[in-house]
């Protein structure tokens, strides 16, 4: 079976296409096939001006346009396609996903930020980790950051924040609302076990991939504090260059590095787990459970 899940987020929008195997002993196995990652970059729209602007909305068709011929090429069985934070603040984002159905073929769903953090856990992470812990997923967006706690085998707590990279970028997140998040955190995060951490969103997997440490070992915090620093000192271009990102990435690391070490310090956790997976993973995973109803 051949799935594709769409994000369409407040930085970038991800087409992800992957094939639903069953091994021999009838394990479920989800392998990507591709991933293509367009840099919308929509928040910078819409958390300044609260509409997305007509060369945007233009950016958005031709982007779908282009997953839709990728999809028929792939011939792509079942799809999901969803967005998120800026596209839940823009005001003229009916309208938006009205000419997407129209000309492209492609149903958008806007989702909530609770829907997110529900999506992201799809991704059954911390179940196959050790039992000895509990863990929170910290997903960081640029829009919103979405927090899922998971302890004792069971999902405990989510909860969706207005605090991502391109709302820090524009000045856009009130002190209040850091306040609340930490508030959240003490409150909702309570254990008898240790509790790691569960990073995803791109930021954080760039972040791993410069640590050059290995598939499957922790970041710590106070390597992310250096890096927090390190990169802070460093112009756009600098980081650029130095780090060979892309711009729509070297801009919005430091906020993300920025959202992740307070949520880990409030959280009193020392060590951040990165398994490359995000909301388009989730997706694909929901989609399945769906198709699978269906079909039965």
């Amino acid at each position: 079976m051949r799935l594709a899940a769409i994000d369409i987020g407040s930085n970038a929008a991800r087409l992800l296409i992957a094939d639903v195997i069953h091994d021999k002993d009838g394990y479920t196995q989800f392998n990507k096939l591709n991933l293509v990652r367009v840099p919308l970059r929509l928040g910078f729209d819409v958390f300044e001006n609260g509409e997305i602007s007509k060369q945007k909305r233009g950016m958005i068709l031709q982007t779908m346009k282009a997953y839709g011929h990728l999809m028929k090429v792939y011939d792509v069985q079942y799809i999901k396609a969803c967005a998120t934070s800026a596209m839940r603040d823009a005001v003229n984002s009916e309208d938006i996903i009205r000419k997407v159905k129209l000309e492209a073929g492609i149903e958008i769903k806007i989702i909530s930020g609770d829907e997110e953090a529900a999506f992201i856990y799809e991704n059954h992470i911390a179940e196959n980790l050790d039992k000895e812990h509990s863990y929170l997923y910290i997903d960081v967006g640029g829009g919103s950051t979405e927090l899922t706690f998971f302890a004792d085998g069971k999902l405990r707590y989510k909860e969706s924040f207005n605090i991502g990279t391109i709302r820090l970028l524009k000045g856009q997140v009130e002190e209040s609302t850091w306040d609340e998040m930490k508030d959240h955190l003490k409150n909702n995060t309570k254990s008898s076990l240790p509790m790691i951490a569960i990073g995803s969103g791109g930021n954080i997997n760039k972040v791993f991939s410069i640590s050059k440490k290995k598939e499957g070992k922790p970041l710590s915090l106070e390597l992310l504090k250096d890096y927090y620093k390190e990169l802070s000192g460093f112009t756009l271009d600098e980081r650029i260059r130095i780090y060979k990102m892309r711009e729509d990435r070297a801009d919005v690391i430091v906020p993300a590095l920025q959202i992740y070490i307070n949520v880990m310090r409030w959280s009193d956790m020392d060590e951040i787990y990165v398994p490359k997976i995000g909301l388009a993973d989730g997706l694909i995973q929901s989609l399945y459970e769906e198709v699978k109803k269906i079909k039965n």
